[in-house]
Order: structure tokens, then sequence, then C-alpha cells
């Protein structure tokens, strides 16, 4: 089975660093491919070629659409192959979420990221629960730098509870930022990739961003805002609802969480947890569930996901 390879710069981001994306194709599909006379040549089993084939045209579709080939969309790629689902990717029609400040375009990789990026457009409250690596809080600040961009709020608020997970790191040194800071990294990550460190540094200035611990929420009203709780899980009912009671007029808010790590002490129910079953009925209150088939970070990451849940069975 052979086809053609336009451009050099396709078949360097098709190859990837050390050829190291089509050895995944051809390690996971048991084919050989290789590229001769501007033809790209898949050599092997007839159904394990078709297969890569179709593997290979979503790869180059997507970088053709401004998309990052990384091994991580290799993989999953391939493993719709092998379900006989690769025309879930057809479905989601290339919805663009958003894209970096370095211009790569984010897109919703499986109907359940669809349904939670779907949900936090059109409801005023989002109650977000999934495992590691299915982009809850990445879609969600991507979202979010939108409505900024867009002048739909004027401010974005993202928080999320300082809870130790399962250490005892005793006492900390340092002013307030320095104590604080390591347990909001993850949504810095998130800002940075989406606006750049010297973006993000203009609009906190500016009073347009604010990253804080979940504690310096009480007693405010967050009007014209976009506000982002992430960890949810480790909140206590009565954190949730002081949090959800700071949404003003104008504001759009996403709690996202992973039910599978709670750090909470066992005698203290979850707040996400106690938060879907008090508002599972409200309109305008929307509740996404996203599983291990939206893990889209890293194979090995899914592969973990399902082992920690066939063990829960």
């Amino acid at each position: 089975m052979t086809r053609t390879v336009d451009t050099m710069e396709q078949y360097m981001a098709l190859f990837g660093l050390n050829d190291r994306n089509v050895r995944i194709i051809e390690e996971s599909l048991s084919v050989n491919i290789f590229l001769r006379d501007n033809q790209l040549h898949v050599v092997g089993d007839e159904l394990k070629c078709t297969m890569a084939n179709d593997v290979i045209s979503l790869l180059l579709t997507s970088y053709e659409k401004g998309e990052q080939i990384d091994p991580s969309t290799v993989q999953y790629f391939i493993n719709l192959a092998a379900k006989g689902e690769i025309s879930v990717i057809d479905s989601l029609g290339g919805d663009t979420v958003a894209f970096t400040y370095k211009g790569r375009r984010i897109v919703n990789k499986t109907p359940g990221q669809r349904e939670y990026t779907d949900a936090i457009r059109n409801h005023q409250l989002t109650l977000a629960v999934g495992p590691a690596g299915t982009g809850k809080t990445f879609l969600a600040v991507a979202l979010a730098v939108n409505a900024l961009k867009n002048k739909e709020v004027d401010r974005l608020i993202l928080t999320r509870p300082a809870v130790e997970a399962g250490e005892k790191l005793g006492f900390l040194p340092g002013d307030m930022s320095q104590k604080v800071d390591p347990y909001l990294r993850p949504l810095y990550d998130s800002l940075f990739e989406m606006i750049g460190p010297e973006g993000y540094q203009r609009l906190l200035e500016r009073g347009m961003i604010e990253v804080a611990p979940l504690a310096f929420m009480r007693g405010r009203t967050l009007n014209d805002a976009f506000i982002i709780l992430d960890e949810a899980q480790n909140t206590t009912p009565e954190q949730m609802k002081m949090f959800l009671t700071r949404i003003g007029k104008n504001s759009r808010c996403v709690a996202a969480g992973d039910l599978t790590q709670i750090d909470l002490p066992t005698t203290r129910r979850s707040g996400l947890i106690d938060a879907i079953d008090v508002l599972k009925d409200i309109e305008d209150i929307k509740i996404v569930n996203l599983t291990q088939r939206d893990v889209v970070r890293n194979d090995m990451v899914q592969i973990i996901v399902q082992a920690y849940e066939n063990r829960t069975l």
C-alpha cells in the first residue's frame, strides 16, 4: 500500500524525532513503513496495512489543520483504528477549541471532550468528573482564555484547594506566594501554554488573571468572570458550597476533578460528589462524566487508568 507525501515538512512531522511516530505505528500494527521516491510504502497484513493507512491519513490531515503530531496522538489514532472507531474523528468535525500563543490548534479529540467543551460554552456552571489525562483543566483554561480575548468576561479566576496529595509536607518556608505556588503549578502550566509567560504577566499586572488557593475565595462575589476550580474532588461540601456561591452576574464556572484521587481524610465526603448529588436536576448546570476512553495525554496513562478501574470492579 502506497501514498504520496507532498512535502518534506509533512514527512518530518509524520515520522517525528528519530522516526518515533512511525515506529509506534509499525510496532502496534506489525507493519513496515518506509519512504521511497516521495511515496510512503506500508507493507504487511492487508487489514493491518489498511489500519495503518487510516492512521497516517488522519495524522496528515491533522497536521494540515495545524495540529501537532506527537506520540500520544499517534497512539490514540491507532487505538481508534483497532476498535473500528476511526470515524469518531470525522464525527468531531475538526472542532477548534482554541489556539495556543504559539499558534497550535487545540481540538476536541474524543466525543467526551466535545460534550465537555459544549457544556462549558452553553452552561453557566459545569461540573466535570474524569481521570487524569482527559483534558479537564487544559480545555477549561483554553475556553476561559478565549472568553477573555473575546471580551465575554473581564477576568479569569483559577483556583484549587491546597490539599497535600497523600504526603505531609510540614512547614514550608517563604512568603505566601512561595507557599501556595506548588499547589497551583498545573494551572500556571496551562495558562503559560495558552498565553505564554509574558502574556500571563501582563494580564496579571492588569488584574485580568488571578490564580489563588480556594480559601482566598471566601467572602467575594465574582462578576463578569470565568472561574475554574481545579482538583474539585478535594473540596469539602462546605468549601464547594462557599465556592459555588461566589458566582456573580455574567460569570461562567467550571469545577472539575478526578474522583479516584481524593486526598481528603476518609471521614470527609468530597464536595464534588456532594455538589453532583445536590445540583444534578438544576437547569443551566451541566454534569459531564469523562472516562478512560477520553484519555489523550499518553497511551500509558490510559492503560494505568484502566488497570485501576479493573481492580475496583
